[in-house]
């Protein structure tokens, strides 16, 4: 009877964590995101502004990666619901 109760605590809670953690990546992404088309616009309007060019180029790594983790945490509950 115990062992079940440390499971099912241990697993909820690792659930409610890992939820947690999606909103965190979600909400970085969204983030990050802005940060990289802001930059791209004013490069476009200033041609010489060698700074945000080189901002909106690193901001991809970033976005490159929080995208993976989202589509990972998309094919999770996708695969939860299934």
């Amino acid at each position: 009877m115990i062992t079940t109760v440390t499971t099912t605590t241990t697993v909820s809670s690792a659930v409610g964590m890992a939820s947690g953690l999606g909103a965190v990546v979600v909400i970085m992404l969204i983030v990050f995101l802005i940060m990289r088309e802001l930059s791209s616009a004013e490069v476009q309007d200033k041609k010489n502004s060698e700074r945000l060019r080189n901002l909106a180029s690193i901001l991809t790594v970033p976005v490159v990666s929080l995208l993976v983790v989202f589509a990972v945490i998309v094919m999770a509950k996708i695969w939860e619901v299934l």
